[in-house]
């Protein structure tokens, strides 16, 4: 683990990774706390509002992290480590899902009230029901507010496709819900 400390904020993270390393539970439980609401936040919006599957997406993420931690390099923050993992949890839930036949819609059904469109819980039904490739970059950059750089680091891909991802996402939201959703 290569961490540096000129930063106090990177110092005390670093301190509390190495207490987590040396099997300190009241470390780990600080850092639970610390980062598993926003963790929690990200895995639900991955895996499209499913509390249980964003609760398994995030057990499994920290089982990774706790394994993994003697490999953190602090490249990025923490946090940032953190939700890599987190995101790739649940990419391969996605994956498994969808290789055991579940469906994922590709096109949501028209509002039956055009009037309510723009309604919270239209966003929420057409964020849920987007091909989850969208939803990942459109979370990732619109609501967690990560970079196209970053986001392409996240999911290994190239940020050319994160930029068009993001696109192809905005479009299909503006569809969705009838209305602009974001300017590109």
């Amino acid at each position: 683990m290569v961490v540096s400390v000129a930063d106090p904020a990177r110092a005390e993270e670093a301190a509390l990774i190495r207490e987590v390393a040396r099997g300190s539970e009241e470390a780990f439980r600080r850092m639970y706390r610390e980062h598993t609401p926003a963790l929690f936040r990200l895995a639900l919006r991955m895996t499209g509002g499913s509390e249980s599957a964003a609760e398994d997406v995030l057990q499994e993420g920290w089982w990774r992290a706790v394994r993994g931690l003697e490999s953190f390099e602090a490249r990025s923050s923490l946090r940032t480590w953190l939700s890599s993992i987190v995101v790739r949890c649940a990419w391969e839930r996605i994956r498994w899902e969808q290789r055991d036949g579940e469906r994922l819609p590709e096109e949501l059904p028209p509002s039956p009230d055009s009037q309510d469109v723009a309604s919270k819980l239209d966003l929420e039904r057409a964020f849920e029901a987007m091909p989850p490739g969208y939803r990942t970059v459109l979370m990732l950059h619109d609501v967690e507010g990560y970079r196209h750089e970053e986001i392409a680091g996240l999911l290994g891909i190239e940020s050319g496709t994160s930029k068009s991802q993001l696109s192809r996402a905005r479009k299909w939201m503006r569809r969705a819900l009838g209305h602009d959703y974001a300017v590109e």
